[in-house]
């Protein structure tokens, strides 16, 4: 958490003069999403405007969530995105570590004056001008309920916050059967629902928006999953023509990569998708107990995140990554 030195300055940065920016990761995810709107949320309940804004589109799944619809999505609005990150006064950075994982913003927010708060759980961040750095806790959403405890501002805890980080922490946790989910965990998960989150609507608001074309997508890539590595790495992957194929759309491929991870004796789970629109393949890790797919990733894909979860990026073809992430497999004895 923030010292309590720090606390003091950011509170006297919070006031309703101040022009205050909420950004996130590209390719937003629950948590980034289910984060970024908390904290709007919480500083509206302060008599505070800020407004979020995400490099590009996310998944119509996490679009219920109260004010999703009013996010700047700076790939359709560039120059607004780009002016008012210019003209923050507070730029708050939740769900990253760095500028370069947040697309076409990390340039803006290199050169932006406005002071800069940093609330992330992934390792190794960059320097900002204040940073709550903690990989143990399982996502940046409680994260923001912790900010708001430690500023003493438990009680302005509302129902739109409460939806929003339950969202964000119910999907960075898998559903709350990640490792890193803890018993504090649980209890802000309880907090939260006393303040109105109605698990059965969000899980199903959230989970339960299958598309035939995604059901379609699925099946193809569980009909030819590859076990290797005496059964303990499981490999899922998708061609640009394949998305194609089945009408594709943001989102569609969420939690394909755990479906690895549910294989009896599997310790280590690889999906890898060719992007598409750009020569490049998209790739997702997990992983279970200390096999540390964020090193893995650091090391040889571009990539990182958490010890269990992590992504990476591959310039090389999809059959030619694969049979790259097996020899490095063998390097690292996995």
């Amino acid at each position: 958490m923030f010292t309590p030195a720090e606390l003091l300055e950011i509170n006297t940065l919070l006031t309703p003069e101040n022009k205050i920016v909420i950004l996130t990761h590209y390719n937003p995810d629950g948590d980034a999403i289910g984060s970024s709107l908390g904290l709007k949320h919480y500083l509206r309940a302060k008599g505070i405007f800020a407004e979020v804004i995400v490099p590009n589109d996310f998944p119509k799944f996490l679009k219920w969530m109260p004010e999703a619809k009013k996010v700047i999505i700076a790939e359709y609005k560039r120059k607004v995105a780009a002016d008012m990150i210019a003209a923050a006064d507070v730029i708050f950075c939740l769900d990253f570590n760095s500028p370069s994982r947040i697309g076409l913003l990390g340039d803006w927010l290199v050169k932006a004056q406005g002071k800069k708060i940093l609330i992330d759980h992934h390792q190794q961040p960059e320097p900002f001008d204040f940073v709550y750095s903690d990989t143990v806790i399982p996502a940046t959403s409680q994260m923001i309920y912790h900010f708001i405890e430690a500023m003493n501002d438990e009680k302005l805890v509302n129902l739109d916050m409460a939806e929003c980080m339950y969202t964000g922490i119910m999907t960075d946790t898998g559903g709350f059967r990640f490792r890193s989910t803890s018993a504090t965990t649980h209890r802000i998960i309880a907090n939260l629902i006393e303040k109105g989150a109605d698990p059965a609507m969000i899980t199903s608001n959230t989970w339960d928006t299958n598309t035939v074309s995604r059901l379609h997508l699925l099946a193809l890539v569980l009909g030819r999953i590859e076990v290797v590595n005496d059964g303990r790495v499981a490999i899922l992957s998708l061609t640009r023509n394949e998305l194609k194929e089945f009408g594709f759309q943001k989102g569609d491929t969420e939690g394909f990569v755990n479906y690895g991870l549910s294989i009896a004796g599997v310790k280590m789970s690889a999906f890898f998708m060719e992007d598409l629109y750009e020569d490049f393949i998209k790739i997702s890790f997990r992983s279970k107990d200390d096999v540390d797919v964020n090193q893995f990733s650091r090391k040889y894909f571009n990539g990182g995140g958490h010890i269990n979860a992590a992504g990476g990026k591959s310039m090389d073809s999809l059959p030619g990554t694969i049979e790259i992430f097996k020899a490095r497999l063998i390097e690292e004895n996995l």
